[in-house]
């Protein structure tokens, strides 16, 4: 029962990794920045799949949690210093609007405040491996301040998110609220009063100026978030309904993993074979082949035997002597016709097949 919640998890996460990892080394070169984009979006979306319970759920979480940890990314290698109260805001806003893939439910604010706690204690879980990185919890020097709200900071912005959540989705119809609850209201001028105490103590940015508080509290806690929240809100609107498509592959990879791998292996056999015979001519007719030299080893040959398959040009040999075209050229016929022939053989063999899953999702 347990492993049917923790493989496709694992699967998602690593999945979210391998896209997350690679954009936020591309950004910056500090292990933390990237850690924070990696543990934001392998958060949110392990919660998004797992909530979502379907092939299509998982891949929606693989969606939305790389939006989410390349921006997380972006804003920290972007930001120095990791200020969290400008990272945690738009990071937030855009989870939720992308998270809000079950429209018809949110239907007031209190049904937003609710997905905006679930998106916040998620954000929470996937900065703790960068705090931990940075020290905050081993640090005896560590303001204790900060040990206290850094952890819970994405907590404390639910109130702020969800009322702009709520007054830009408001108009939507089905939507009951006519005005923002009184404790939503009281809530979210918590944080807004917290960011502005600290901002003016020195906390976060000593020797500010009180103008540019409110312009930072501004821009941080109002206008960024709530045009990340309608990017979020129109993206998802776009891509989910398509990211069924991947849901149903599925049942198409099923049926054709077989063919495939029989295509791989007598493809990969082709490449294989003429790598060998390549590297016999060159060896006993010296010149057959430019660029080859006496230091070409089985690596070279693989790989211009590869290219050759393709149809493409290697970088550095090149067939010179009549024996080598001819040879390249059967190389040509043979995979050209390995790839019409089997693919021939596949749809006839698989056909009804999938035309038997097309109607049952057609039906469903």
């Amino acid at each position: 029962m347990l492993s049917r919640w923790i493989w496709p998890a694992v699967g998602v996460a690593v999945a979210v990794a391998i896209v997350v990892v690679p954009f936020g080394y591309a950004i910056t070169g500090l292990h933390t920045d990237v850690l924070v984009g990696t543990g934001c979006g392998v958060a949110i979306a392990v919660g998004v799949a797992l909530r979502g319970r379907s092939p299509v759920g998982l891949w929606t979480g693989i969606l939305v949690g790389s939006i989410v940890g390349m921006a997380s990314a972006l804003i920290a290698g972007l930001v120095p210093g990791n200020p969290w109260g400008y990272l945690v805001p738009p990071v937030l806003a855009l989870s939720v609007g992308l998270i809000r893939v079950r429209g018809a439910r949110l239907s007031g604010y209190r049904e937003m405040s609710r997905e905006t706690f679930i998106a916040s204690i998620l954000l929470s879980v996937g900065l703790l491996p960068a705090l931990i990185a940075m020290g905050l919890f081993s640090d005896p020097d560590g303001m204790s301040l900060n040990r206290v709200l850094l952890p819970v900071m994405p907590v404390l912005f639910v109130p702020v998110m969800a009322l702009i959540a709520g007054l830009l989705t408001h108009r939507h119809d089905g939507w009951r609220d006519t005005r923002p609850p009184a404790l939503l209201l009281l809530g979210a001028v918590v944080p807004v009063v917290l960011v502005v105490f600290m901002m003016a103590t020195g906390r976060v940015d000593p020797g500010i100026r009180m103008w540019q508080i409110v312009v930072a509290v501004l821009l941080s806690m109002f206008a960024v978030p709530a045009a990340a929240f309608l990017m979020g809100r129109l993206a998802i609107t776009w891509l989910e309904p398509r990211m069924r498509v991947y849901g149903h592959l599925i049942d198409y990879l099923r049926v054709m993993w077989v063919p495939i791998g029989g295509f791989a292996v007598g493809y990969l056999t082709i490449i294989v074979l003429f790598s060998g015979f390549y590297g016999m001519l060159d060896r006993f007719s010296s010149g057959a082949f430019a660029g080859s030299g006496a230091s070409a080893g089985i690596t070279d040959w693989l790989s211009f035997s590869f290219f050759t398959a393709l149809g493409q040009d290697f970088v550095t040999i090149s067939p010179h002597s009549v024996g080598a075209r001819v040879l390249v050229g059967v190389h040509l016929i043979l995979s050209a016709g390995w790839v019409v022939v089997l693919f021939a053989a596949v749809m006839t063999l698989i056909g009804p097949k999938l035309e038997r899953i097309a109607r049952r999702q057609g039906v469903e």
